[in-house]
């Protein structure tokens, strides 16, 4: 794990990584896996060295609106912040594709707070950027028509898979935005005619 820790969080210090591999637990999940419930106690805040994960928010009634993806080299700001205060979990993460993470104990988070600056830049930098990323998405809630929303939404798909064909069908997509099936069916349609994309059974293809 040294290695890969290493290449994924070229910040850390050979201190920290030492202390990561010495106290952390390296756990594989698969796709569909959910690895953070909605009001669950957080004991861990994790490290992402394989696969990726959606992060959602989830309504009284169950419905998933999808905030952001935690990919390689990447944390979870939002489990950070609930596991230094002992606080239930406000988001639901879900494995999107076979994930290795490194699974750092909550006692531990303060301590390297305190003993380690490059954990403590990491946490900063970690809050900072995933903070920008939650306004995104409000200012695309607050400010965008659907169709809007719906471009956002595929752009922040395409940049964090890096690809042009994304694996998503128009039922998911119409949960993670909130809205209707049919609605994003017929938004889809006018931006396959526009020549900005071309729509398969369950998978969308960027032609721009």
């Amino acid at each position: 794990m040294n290695q890969n820790l290493k290449k994924l969080f070229p910040s850390f210090s050979n201190a920290l990584v030492e202390d990561i591999n010495a106290n952390a637990i390296d756990k594989s999940f698969t796709t569909g896996d959910v690895i953070m419930k909605t009001g669950q106690y957080i004991k861990h805040t994790v490290l992402v060295l394989r696969g990726s994960i959606k992060i959602y928010r989830e309504d009284e009634d169950g419905g998933e609106f999808f905030m952001y993806y935690l990919q390689p080299g990447q944390a979870c700001a939002i489990s950070m912040i609930c596991a230094t205060k002992n606080e239930q979990s406000q988001i639901m993460a879900k494995v999107v594709e076979d994930a290795e993470l490194v699974m750092v104990p909550l006692p531990l988070m303060d301590k390297w707070m305190m003993q380690h600056r490059s954990w403590y830049e990491f946490v900063i930098d970690t809050y900072r950027s995933r903070f920008e990323e939650v306004l995104e998405v409000v200012n695309s809630i607050a400010f965008r028509a659907m169709d809007e929303r719906l471009e956002f939404y595929i752009k922040r798909h395409k940049e964090a898979c890096g690809c042009n064909d994304l694996k998503l069908s128009h039922q998911e997509i119409a949960t993670e935005l909130n809205t209707s099936r049919e609605v994003i069916s017929r938004l889809l349609k006018k931006l396959e005619q526009r020549g900005v994309l071309k729509l398969h059974r369950n998978h969308i293809e960027l032609l721009k």
